[in-house]
């Protein structure tokens, strides 16, 4: 037994993944290269490795002529007298297998034989690893920051490094070296150096698996995630529903005292999370998906994906949101665009009083069939502009309001 061998193979089935068969099938081809490099050619010769043993012979198939005068070409014939030698048997117009003494090749046929098999065993590790994260796309992995470069992280995921691009970045997230960080394996490409892989961390796909890790009834598909908004850095919003009546679908995702979400929301570096109800009613999942503000009315139209809403005049900032992110969130998680007015403004404008949908049927604004649109940039149509307030007013600000309202 070729011990040697036998301790080689298994150590790189081991370490690099790569099938034993795979290995045979390269010394193999490495052998031939080598034989070709010596002789010139090698149509007639066959290399074989024990599969057991792990012992290689490598031979010339020649053709058994008379005499050594009619003798050719020496790699492709033998004089019967030499053929007896080798088989008792041979006889002129037959073949012999001559056995080649591999050890006797010169240093160029020696180094390209080791090439070869380097070169397949490269070929195979590639393989080997675009294989495994293929598998894992669409999905999150832990990686360590390995180095930036420009605009660009390069991330360890353990076997390959992956790329995290300048777009795939949350906005004032500064990462360093050895960072620990989850990322979203967005698309595996293969490439003359290997597998490329693309990693996100503003993936909203990002935070639901996150939520499928750490929240069990999802993992059991007890509780589903049907849709997410999300501002990397900034805010989410999902909305869950619960294929359990007796699972409350938001409280099994806030865990006890908030220790899941608050486990995603340290993942996400401090980035904010609404959960809300999910409801088929489009309207109630409309008010669902404005929250914290309160609603007064909200008309939706699901075959235009248009909806009118209004709100307490106290509570128009909160809806809104700074910057119109509470709204922009929410049009994105409803497949809406949204058009919010203040009790004062809804008076004077058509389509935000019941009175405007007296002569329609109730189902325009209380039911209708919710389908799952996207939201594209642009789209929102911030209306509410049009009337004087201060826009850098924070949701706290508005509550602050509201509160002295209601002692008043």
């Amino acid at each position: 037994m070729n011990t040697e061998l036998k301790e080689a193979i298994e150590a790189l089935e081991k370490e690099k993944n790569i099938k034993r068969e795979t290995l045979f099938e390269a010394i193999e081809n490495a052998l031939i290269t080598a034989c070709k490099n010596n002789f010139g050619k090698a149509d007639n010769i066959k290399v074989a490795v024990d599969r057991d043993t792990f012992e290689y012979s490598c031979c010339a198939e020649k053709k058994v002529v008379e005499t050594e005068d009619d003798v050719e070409d020496k790699l492709l014939e033998i004089p019967l007298a030499e053929a007896v030698k080798i088989d008792p048997e041979a006889e002129v117009g037959g073949t012999v297998d001559v056995k080649i003494n591999s050890q006797s090749f010169g240093r160029i046929a020696t180094q390209i034989a080791k090439n070869v098999i380097l070169q397949k065993i490269r070929e195979e590790e590639r393989s080997v690893v675009y294989d495994y994260y293929i598998g894992k796309q669409k999905s999150i992995v832990t990686g360590i920051v390995q180095r930036i470069n420009g605009n660009n992280i390069s991330v360890n995921l353990g076997r390959a490094d992956g790329l995290l691009g300048e777009k795939e970045q949350v906005p004032g997230e500064h990462l360093k070296a050895t960072d620990r960080i989850k990322v979203y394996i967005v698309d595996v490409r293969t490439t003359n150096r290997g597998p490329r892989i693309l990693v996100s961390r503003t993936h909203p796909e990002l935070v639901r698996k996150l939520f499928e890790q750490e929240v069990t009834e999802i993992k059991d598909g007890i509780v589903e995630i049907r849709s997410i908004a999300r501002e990397a850095g900034s805010r989410s919003k999902i909305a869950v529903y619960s294929n359990d009546p007796k699972v409350d679908a938001v409280g099994a995702c806030v865990g006890v005292n908030g220790i899941r979400v608050n486990n995603i929301v340290d993942e996400l570096r401090g980035e904010k999370i609404d959960i809300i109800n999910w409801d088929e009613n489009p309207g109630n999942l409309i008010q669902n998906a404005l929250s914290p503000a309160k609603i007064v009315a909200v008309f939706a139209d699901p075959e235009e994906k248009t909806a009118k809403v209004v709100v307490p005049d106290y509570q128009l900032s909160l809806a809104i949101g700074r910057e119109g992110q509470n709204a922009r969130l929410a049009a994105k998680l409803t497949g809406y665009k949204i058009d919010i007015k203040s009790e004062t403004q809804a008076k004077d404008a058509p389509g935000f009083r019941y009175e405007d949908y007296e002569d329609y049927d109730d189902e325009y604004y209380e039911e209708g069939e919710y389908e799952e649109g996207e939201y594209e940039e642009g789209e929102y149509e911030e209306s509410y502009q049009e009337e004087e307030y201060n826009e850098d007013e924070t949701a706290e600000d508005a509550a602050e309001e509201a509160a002295a309202d209601t002692e008043e």
